[in-house]
């Protein structure tokens, strides 16, 4: 896990996510989207919301945009309402989304339409807790950056030391075990991955989830099919 392969591909990664970042994001076409949302800045009684990686949008208390309603905003933070429920987010923190899949994760097949960039995306969760994946076939094992680690209470520095490659050389990193991945109705148990301190606005979706499924690509398609 600390060897070549997993630092190039984490190197490479970091600068390649972060062009990303302001792409239209494409979900998996099973579930309805709940949109990912992050606080770019306090105007101010005005929110300025990134949602979905679109463009910045400065929203005053009372209105919406693209689904996400501002309460209040104020200093550094703002109380939004996200499919019904409400979250406060600080400027520069992880961005969060609600709406957790509910049911048993007893699906077999997960169908990804391609962004405009090329890139496959899909909300999901990690032990429970939303996540955003890109499909990264280069990438060892499932890659998660050390803000959504913390976001969703992965008590990774319990996890094996790992060294990982950033812009900046190698760092540290932990090996870790998760109890459950989720996209849909699809759910797989005990997957590794690896926390890296890398800035990233997507978690990683490699080759320790991947490989568990038969993959097809039609144009801008990508079919998961279960093997195990």
């Amino acid at each position: 896990m600390a060897g070549h392969a997993l630092r190039a591909s984490l190197v490479s990664l970091t600068g390649a996510l972060v062009l990303q970042w302001w792409a239209p994001v494409a979900h998996a076409q099973t579930q309805p989207a709940v949109p990912l949302v992050a606080l770019a800045g306090i105007l101010g009684s005005k929110a300025l919301l990134v949602v979905d990686g679109g463009a910045p949008k400065a929203v005053a208390p009372g209105d919406s945009h693209r689904g996400v309603k501002v309460i209040s905003a104020q200093d550094d933070n703002a109380v939004l309402e996200i499919g019904g429920q409400r979250q406060t987010l600080r400027v520069g923190g992880a961005p969060v989304s609600v709406g957790v899949p509910v049911g048993p994760g007893t699906g077999a097949r997960i169908v990804l339409s391609a962004d405009s960039g090329g890139h496959f995306l899909s909300q999901g969760t990690i032990n429970s807790r939303s996540v955003h994946f890109l499909v990264d076939t280069g990438a060892t094992a499932i890659g998660i950056g050390i803000a959504d680690a913390d976001r969703i209470g992965l008590d990774y520095k319990k996890g094996e030391p790992v060294q990982v490659g950033t812009a900046n050389g190698l760092a540290r990193g932990w090996r870790i075990r998760l109890a459950s991945v989720r996209i849909n109705d699809v759910e797989v148990r005990e997957v590794e991955a690896v926390v890296t301190p890398n800035a990233m606005p997507f978690v990683l979706l490699g080759n320790t989830f991947l490989t568990r499924f038969q993959m097809n690509r039609t144009n801008e398609q990508m079919v998961l099919e279960r093997r195990y």
